[in-house]
């Protein structure tokens, strides 16, 4: 992940048993799992909400005021005794791993929550996002990708610095200053501490514990919650490989996960100064996984991040959904995303841009694909499949030929073929890419844009309305498929209605 806003400048089979006698044996089972799980996560002190030093939360996120869509944002400090992990035999690439508890160690971190103003607004599911340090500051990527789904529908959202750097600091990454909190705002974060990345699996638990299982104060005041989601992209995304396969067995305290731009691997189940413990490469979701798993995959993170090995089949518990035309993060998340109130078509007009924020300069146009809109329906399809137990759309892949790397297969305008459709490929201005970029810093997972000239937009679509009606098609398809949301469609067709394209 990057930096997207600098704020300090920028089972045995059981007995034959009667049907209402067994059903009553496995309530009976569920529910003292349940109450297990919760003992194994203790619920953290919970202080706040915080004000002090700078005035305002230090992450890289949305820079609105929340006000104006009828959400506020409040900041607190959780704190406790966190565990380590470890495993008694080598972790497999199958994910099928039995972990237990190991040393324990302090810590105190921070939460924002972001939750509607109106009680009658919330509708019970509350987002818990492993910010990113990928950048070496605490960026909240979901958030800034898919905050007008989670406005519009009621969630609540929760940013959790579960890893050292955010709240610690570290070297500079790829000539960027690191700016952990407590280098950022020492007066607002001076008495953070975090014992180091071995024990953020289980601060994530304690997260969601603390509004699961309030021990004391509520840091959603009175909305009553109903289901949990973890979810986390990029670096975080590895890491909820790790947490998913080996932490959520013991902890249960995720309803579901969506695991947004992962690799080939997860993250370390244990590092220095703890002992070492790496995953396998491929690591795969495991196939007997508790809850519903939705993995989304772009182009860079099938090729560049090596997921293409990793592809597994859907089940009842898993779903794969791979974009075309994306890239690992793109021009919406670093530009137009931070401001969007979800209203103007801005979202879905292309953005060319090779200069997204001040240090970066990727040597062509940035990727300006359509993976917001994915990730809202995405968002939306989860939700509804932990809350109703509806299963999202399968989607087909992404046509990849195997190699070393592997290749994406590309249609005669430059885009890839299969995979999620959406307007931006199926009646495209531009050829959109998850890889092929150069320039400095995160450039490489940025993709490329690649704008058709007057000649070739000319050849494809002759009359404006021609144009109009293609997207208006394409977007009925994707939105009947499942894979756009009708008020992000209505944006589409209107983006399209003012574009310059056709006579």
């Amino acid at each position: 992940m990057h930096v997207t806003k600098f704020t300090h400048v920028a089972a045995g089979r059981p007995r034959r048993v009667g049907a209402v006698a067994y059903f009553a044996i496995l309530a009976l089972a569920t529910s003292v799992r349940a109450t297990l799980a919760v003992a194994q996560v203790p619920s953290p002190m919970v202080e706040g909400p915080i004000t002090g030093g700078n005035g305002t939360p230090f992450i890289a996120a949305t820079t609105f005021d929340l006000a104006q869509v009828g959400y506020m944002e409040e900041e607190y400090f959780i704190s406790g005794t966190a565990s380590a992990f470890t495993s008694a035999s080598t972790l497999t690439s199958d994910g099928n791993w039995t972990v237990t508890p190991a040393s324990t160690a302090a810590y105190k971190t921070r939460i924002l929550v972001h939750r509607p103003m109106k009680r009658s607004k919330f509708k019970g599911t509350v987002v818990v996002e492993w910010l990113n340090v990928s950048a070496g500051l605490d960026a909240a990527p979901d958030w800034i990708s898919a905050h007008t789904e989670l406005i519009r529908d009621g969630f609540a959202w929760i940013g959790v610095s579960a890893q050292f750097v955010g709240v610690e600091g570290g070297a500079a990454v790829q000539g960027l200053p690191s700016m952990g909190l407590k280098q950022a705002d020492p007066v607002r974060y001076g008495s953070l501490s975090h014992p180091g990345d071995s024990f953020s699996y289980d601060i994530f638990s304690q997260a969601g514990q603390a509004v699961r299982q309030p021990a004391g104060l509520n840091p959603l005041g009175d909305l009553k919650v109903k289901k949990v989601i973890g979810a986390g992209e990029s670096q975080s995304a590895f890491r909820l490989v790790t947490y998913i396969n080996g932490v959520d067995p013991l902890a249960q305290i995720y309803d579901g996960f969506l695991v947004h731009s992962r690799g080939g691997s997860g993250a370390a189940l244990s590092q220095s100064p703890q002992p070492g413990i790496a995953l396998p490469n491929p690591t795969f979701i495991r196939n007997d996984v508790r809850v519903p798993v939705l993995t989304f995959e772009t182009e860079t993170d099938l090729v560049s991040l090596g997921y293409f090995s990793n592809r597994q089949e859907d089940s009842d518990r898993f779903r794969l959904w791979e974009v075309a035309g994306t890239a690992h993060y793109d021009a919406y998340g670093l530009t137009v995303g931070m401001t969007d109130l979800g209203k103007s078509s801005s979202a879905a007009d292309l953005i060319v841009t090779s200069t997204p924020i001040a240090g970066i300069t990727c040597g062509s146009p940035i990727n300006s694909g359509p993976q917001h809109f994915v990730l809202n329906a995405a968002f939306a399809a989860l939700n509804k499949w932990v809350t109703k137990r509806k299963l999202p759309p399968q989607a087909p892949r992404l046509d990849v030929v195997a190699g070393s790397p592997p290749t994406i297969t590309r249609d005669v305008n430059g885009n890839a073929v299969s995979g999620i459709r959406t307007p931006s490929v199926d009646v495209p201005i531009a050829a959109l890419s998850g890889l092929g970029q150069t320039g400095t810093a995160f450039c490489s997972l940025f993709g490329t844009t690649v704008p058709f000239d007057s000649s070739a937009l000319a050849a494809l679509y002759p009359k404006h309305n021609k144009y109009v009606s293609a997207v208006s098609k394409a977007t009925n398809a994707a939105v009947k498929a499942g894979f756009l949301l009708g008020p992000d469609a209505k944006l589409i067709k209107s983006s399209a209605k003012a574009a310059a394209i056709g006579n």
